[in-house]
């Protein structure tokens, strides 16, 4: 069955390049720019992985990071913190609040493709 990736991300160059990339590795895509509409998406409907944006419209990623944490349904869902905030201190908070992976933009597409692919195979077991 194909993993299913909610992809929140506010960038639309950002959003294209890595639909097209995650989509050609065999994920279905699902972009989504608004924090809280992907907060809601992601309990209603769980993907199999979720790459999080930090600063977004209407709630930032570490905001939808510790509420997804805090609910039964969105508790144990992968999540793969893709950020220009690449501070220790932003990698910290994310690690912290519950993030299962954190990478820097620019990232390299093949690091991105291999931590979705890595975490879509936890989210099996």
């Amino acid at each position: 069955m194909t993993k299913r990736v909610l992809l929140v991300e506010d960038e639309p160059n950002i959003v294209e390049s890595l639909t097209f990339l995650l989509e050609r590795s065999g994920f279905e895509v699902m972009p989504e720019g608004n924090g809280q509409v992907a907060l809601d998406r992601a309990i209603e409907d769980p993907p199999d992985v979720m790459i999080l944006d930090v600063m977004l419209p209407e709630l930032d990623g570490f905001e939808i990071l510790r509420r997804l944490r805090a609910d039964p349904r969105s508790r144990s869902l992968p999540v793969l913190m893709l950020t220009a905030k690449g501070q220790r201190e932003d990698r910290e908070t994310a690690l912290g609040g519950g993030a299962n992976l954190f990478i820097t933009k620019p990232f390299s597409n093949a690091e991105v493709i291999g931590a979705v692919s890595r975490l879509a195979g936890e989210a099996e077991e």
